[in-house]
């Protein structure tokens, strides 16, 4: 055991020695230079654009969004979803892996132990032998072939942790869309049945006036027809909102069921502002485009890994032992005469290998293009999203408020139509068409109202906001 420990300290040493004159071969990584805009693209005038440090991204989800159901609902998501879970796992075994490749950067070592008993019949001789045996190995890493390999695992495990970060970003904002879809469909159906019950009062009172001879047949069909169309999208309103639950369900890592609602969309609070940060800050918040640096850096250390197999690979080897015994013939304890110990190196080279190593070094290459392009494709695409977002929150915005102007409108244009049939200036037509017009005009607020929270998520979720907590 004595000299097995000498025989690793021996190794150890020299492996050290080793790595600090060696060398690595193959590029270092250096992050590519990018071009990011000065500013987002969007629809203000350049004279009201300020670029600012702060982002709304930097603010954590639950400022955001400030529901307690909501934030109840993503709480539970984040700790039950089943794609959540996946991701976490699969960073444990990017642990793993890169411990297991680091391993090949220390020396080996093995022991065995075998103990013979036994009697020898002719001269009535017992005996009892124990082997002790000890081998060690190291790879002298000069060329850095697994120092590179190690700084890939290394990669792809951050790599792997950025894309959990993803699916933080997404569940967060897939929540709390589905969310806001649901109290849109909550508003539309309150809406609808408060028409059809409106509808039925206008059905029974022109249906009194023909019976009494002061209005005509075309005026109680025009009142059921407006209540008739009430009543058939109320069903497919429900549908709608069951499989909004149920989308919300599974989004929870649960079976479809009813979903506990908090604010309705009329009482969400909106924020005053959103400022989109500078642009530069994008490539460090969002987790896809870190993902895709990892990939990258990973890529880049597999072409060392690659350009080492070209050089010769060396192999220090040593292994040690000794048996110890005790026999009815000596009453002490007899040391082995059998003592061992080795030691040897091993050089190999590959001479010829019909363009393996060359193909298997332009295959790197070419999957440290491919991961480059991606890198960059996915930091264009990210200001895309961001570009899509900021318009589409400017804009929805905009059809919001016209669209509250409409309905103000016709709210008025309905209650002096009724002042004018109580006059008896007009005809109930024209109340019925005014009633019908307003339905309309408030089913269409209410999706602008969720089409507008709906564009705050997206700007929230482009920015990269959400998963830092």
């Amino acid at each position: 055991m004595h000299l097995a420990k000498k025989l690793t300290s021996l190794l150890f040493a020299t492996a050290v020695t080793g790595l600090i004159v060696a060398c690595k071969v193959g590029p270092n990584y250096q992050r590519p230079p990018v071009q990011t805009p000065t500013h987002y693209r969007d629809l203000q005038e350049d004279s009201q654009r300020q670029a600012q440090a702060a982002s709304y991204a930097d603010l954590p989800w639950w400022q955001v969004f400030q529901d307690p159901k909501l934030q109840e609902l993503i709480r539970t998501t984040l700790k039950q979803n089943y794609d959540l879970q996946l991701a976490t796992e699969r960073i444990n075994a990017a642990r793993d892996q890169l411990a297991i490749t680091r391993s090949n950067l220390f020396p080996q070592l093995q022991g065995s132990a075998i103990f013979n008993g036994g009697k020898e019949s002719n001269f009535q001789t017992k005996f009892n032998f124990l082997t002790l045996a000890a081998d060690a190995a190291f790879q002298v890493d000069l060329f850095g072939r697994l120092r590179r390999a190690t700084e890939a695992a290394r990669a792809e495990l951050l790599a792997t942790e950025a894309a959990r970060q993803t699916v933080v970003l997404t569940l967060v904002s897939d929540v709390a869309s589905d969310y806001f879809a649901l109290r849109q469909l909550d508003l539309q159906l309150q809406i609808t049945n408060e028409t059809v019950n409106t509808q039925v009062d206008s059905v029974k009172l022109t249906t009194l006036r023909l019976q009494r001879g002061v209005a005509n047949k075309l005026e109680v069909l025009q009142a059921q027809q407006t209540l008739d169309t009430a009543n058939a999208t109320v069903p497919d309103l429900e549908r709608q909102i069951a499989q909004e639950e149920n989308a919300i369900s599974i989004l929870l890592g649960d079976y479809p069921h009813d979903v506990q609602r908090g604010l309705a969309l009329i009482e969400q609070p909106m924020p005053p502002e959103v400022p989109a940060g500078l642009p530069s800050t994008i490539l460090e918040r969002r987790p896809d485009i870190r993902e895709a640096e990892q990939v990258l850096i990973a890529s880049n250390a597999e072409i060392g890994v690659a350009k080492a197999q070209f050089f010769p690979q060396i192999a220090l080897t040593g292994s040690g032992g000794g048996a110890f015994g005790r026999s009815s013939a000596f009453q002490s304890l007899m040391p082995s005469q059998v003592g061992t110990w080795s030691y040897g190196a091993q050089v190999s080279q590959p001479i010829y290998t019909g363009g393996a190593l060359r193909g298997n070094l332009k295959l790197a290459k070419s999957q440290n293009q491919q991961a480059l392009l991606a890198y960059r494709q996915t930091i264009q695409r990210a200001f895309g999203d961001v570009s899509d977002a900021l318009i589409g929150y400017q804009k929805l915005h905009e059809v919001r408020v016209r669209q509250e102007q409409s309905v103000a409108d016709l709210q008025e244009s309905v209650r002096l139509s009724t002042i004018r049939y109580k006059g008896g200036t007009t005809t109930y037509l024209e109340v019925l068409d005014g009633q019908r017009s307003l339905y309309s005009a408030e089913l269409t607020l209410a999706q602008a109202r969720g089409n507008e929270y709906q564009s705050v998520v997206q700007l929230y979720r482009a920015l990269g906001g959400g998963w830092q907590q």
